[in-house]
């Protein structure tokens, strides 16, 4: 064959690409990988690799300033909100050690333990600890380790070979959190 003709029969590259204009919540791109086409029982029967408590996990049409979208809820059984109990929020060996013992395939449990490696990483570098010594508030709150293993697993079973993103906007202001009053953004999102 000649070398200037591109070859036809290579599979096409499939992109994910995610616009945070305002942001991006666990729960947004759940419901932008549910939008995209994959079942909602696809997402919950991969899911349920996962060694947790029960919990839903339920899609809606929803619309926000005109504009439909999905939306997708993370629900822990037996609490009004995901964050309730101060036992959730798990450190990252906890979450490695959930992730390893999964019954996910083994990429997948690769790439969902590399995201929470670099937000401990990241974490770490702003509170001036190692990564396994980070305690995990928000995104180590169990709901939020389904957002993330669920954006692993749905990105897979769509078939996305990379994911792609413009720039986060991160914002102005303060927030009140865990630590106290935070610039925003805050210093681990800046990291």
């Amino acid at each position: 064959e000649d070398d200037r003709i591109p070859n036809t029969r290579e599979k096409a590259l499939k992109i994910g690409y995610f616009d945070p204009f305002s942001g991006a919540s666990g729960d947004m791109m759940l419901g932008a990988i549910v939008d995209a086409g994959l079942p909602i029982k696809a997402l919950r029967d991969e899911l349920r690799k996962l060694p947790l408590e029960e919990y839903t996990l339920t899609a809606t049409e929803t619309q926000r300033g005109g504009i439909a979208a999905t939306k997708v809820n993370v629900k822990l059984k037996g609490r009004k909100h995901a964050h309730d109990d101060d036992h959730d929020h798990n450190n990252l060996p906890q979450i490695l050690h959930l992730i390893e013992h999964s019954d996910l395939p083994g990429d997948d449990k690769a790439q969902a333990s590399a995201v929470f490696q670099r937000l401990a990483e990241a974490e770490g570098r702003v509170h001036g600890c190692p990564p396994e010594k980070i305690h995990f508030h928000e995104v180590g709150a169990l709901d939020a380790i389904v957002d993330v293993v669920g954006a692993v697993v749905g990105l897979h079973l769509l078939g996305v070979d990379q994911v792609w993103a413009s720039a986060v906007h991160v914002g102005t202001g303060f927030v009140d959190c865990q630590h106290g009053r935070l610039p925003l953004p805050a210093p681990a999102t800046m990291e």
